[in-house]
């Protein structure tokens, strides 16, 4: 279900504080685990390290994510193969 449109969207006020005090053009990383803060268009420009539970992904912010959440853009499951042997032996022959 999604947030009430007349409270508006969700935004980490933490967050804000941590972009208030980085200059625009520097070219830092700011920490955070706020995967369900929605992304602003004040955000554009900035890079975060958005927390996976065991690391943090860098995720540049762009136009077009604007309206979504930081978590969207750092997947918490890694995707190892299919198969076993077989595709493992399938992998190999394919070198």
């Amino acid at each position: 279900m999604s947030r009430s449109s007349k409270k508006g969207p969700y935004v980490n006020q933490k967050l804000l504080k941590k972009m208030a005090r980085v200059p625009r053009g520097e070219k830092v990383v700011i920490r955070t685990w706020a995967r369900e803060s929605t992304i602003t268009p004040e955000m554009v420009g900035f890079t975060f390290g958005v927390h996976t539970g065991r690391e943090h992904l860098p995720v540049l912010i762009i136009e077009n994510m604007v309206g979504h959440k930081l978590g969207e853009f750092a997947p918490t499951k890694k995707f190892v193969r299919h198969g076993g042997k077989i595709q493992k032996a399938i992998e190999q022959e394919k070198k």
